[in-house]
């Protein structure tokens, strides 16, 4: 089959950490590297925002990465970038002109408005996934929410048009159909992990460091995902230091305006000194990051979906996760970790003291964690659930085809 990802701003080849670049960019690799396995002809398009970037990258993995000219050959924060939408979706009706694929898969509202651009005038059946719905934002950022005001709107009509939208929860499933889009074209697959590198091992941790519990939350340096719950939980759970593992790289965390939030706080608090900023951690040293821990802490005030309870769990380290989004599909509470409400730093604790007393109930958590992402959210199942849906679009736009000629 020849697939067409769309990702206007998640590159798979970028560095994670940077405001705007995380789990996307990771389900985008992840799946189009193991679509690419199993024989498929995978292009991924994504804006040129480098000059120096060659046109096609074709990756270790035998996918091609397509660098598309829409808008200035830069970093441009996403939420910038829909006036550039129909130049990408122009390009996209060029290069789908000559080479039809069989199926276009959208990621993010923006490169859904430009591969129904890109698929206007051919049989291209679009699948298109949000990762983050424009309802949700703005229900929890408001006014802080910087999303292009045409957002929500846009969505709607990419939700109806799209041949199938495919939603990563049951949550965002339930939000799309609020959203006008019929029960019968959402299909629920959720995001994977990869077993190989995130599985369990012995911690690496030194001598220092074993004096005390460690609790690790890890994600980009914004603020709905909560980093200051953990930090404000952290005077009452003694004997225990919080790493946060984000943003930029550790010799330049320091000067991130977030981190100098957080910062602030710690020391407002009284525990400073309890709080480490690793910086931007690789996808090759996370797993031992996390194996270091005694519980991940997953507090976002929203959250799409979350890698990270994921990997965690793979990882076979118990998870304490805000019940949002998602993280209730991924974490099962009293069994592979605690779920929380949001914005409850006196719960966070409480959980938090409850799991760090209890090293058996910890590693009760952790087995169940890894049987749990070994049965439901490895790549290879992850990858099944949307080769099949991509079957089903391409065979109804083959049959609507036929009949029409």
């Amino acid at each position: 089959m020849r697939i067409a990802m769309v990702s206007e701003h998640a590159s798979p080849l970028a560095a994670l950490g940077g405001p705007d670049a995380g789990g996307q960019n990771v389900y985008v690799a992840r799946l189009a590297a193991a679509l690419a396995a199993r024989g498929h002809e995978v292009t991924v398009h994504t804006r040129r925002d480098s000059p120096h970037l060659p046109e096609r990258v074709r990756t270790p993995a035998g996918v091609v990465v397509e660098h598309v000219p829409a808008g200035p050959a830069q970093q441009v924060p996403k939420d910038h970038l829909l006036d550039y939408m129909p130049y990408f979706g122009r390009h996209l009706a060029h290069r789908w002109h000559a080479e039809p694929p069989d199926v276009a898969h959208a990621h993010y509202w923006m490169s859904g408005m430009a591969s129904l651009i890109g698929a206007h005038d051919e049989p291209v059946p679009v699948v298109q996934t949000f990762h983050v719905l424009g309802t949700v934002k703005r229900r929890h950022q408001g006014r802080a929410d910087s999303s292009p005001y045409e957002r929500v709107q846009v969505e709607k009509r990419i939700g109806r048009s799209a041949a199938r939208t495919i939603a990563t929860c049951g949550d965002e499933a339930v939000e799309l159909t609020r959203l006008g889009v019929p029960a019968a074209q959402v299909a629920v697959v959720p995001c994977g992990v990869d077993v190989e590198a995130f599985r369990p091992g012995a911690p690496a941790r030194g001598p220092v460091r074993q004096q005390r519990h460690r609790l690790l939350a890890v994600g980009r340096l914004v603020r709905r995902k909560g980093f200051d719950e953990a930090i404000r939980a952290l005077p009452a759970i003694p004997n225990t230091e919080l790493v946060i593992a984000g943003g930029p790289p550790q010799k330049l965390v320091d000067t991130d305006p977030e981190a100098e939030r957080l910062r602030a706080l710690a020391r407002g608090l009284g525990v400073g000194d309890r709080v480490r900023f690793a910086g931007g951690v690789s996808h090759e040293r996370m797993p031992n990051l996390i194996r270091s821990a005694d519980a991940v802490v997953c507090t976002p005030r929203y959250e799409p979906f979350g890698m990270v309870p994921l990997e965690a769990m793979a990882c076979g380290v118990p998870v304490l996760a805000t019940a949002v989004g998602g993280q209730p599909d991924t974490v099962a509470d009293e069994e592979t970790g605690l779920l929380l409400p949001p914005d409850d730093p006196d719960m966070i604790a409480s959980a938090a003291r409850r799991l760090l007393a209890r090293p058996t109930l910890r590693r009760r958590f952790g087995a169940a964690g890894r049987k749990r992402v070994l049965s439901r959210f490895t790549w290879s199942r992850v990858t099944d659930g949307v080769e099949q849906v991509y079957t089903q679009v391409s065979t109804s736009a083959r049959i609507r085809t036929g009949a029409a000629s």
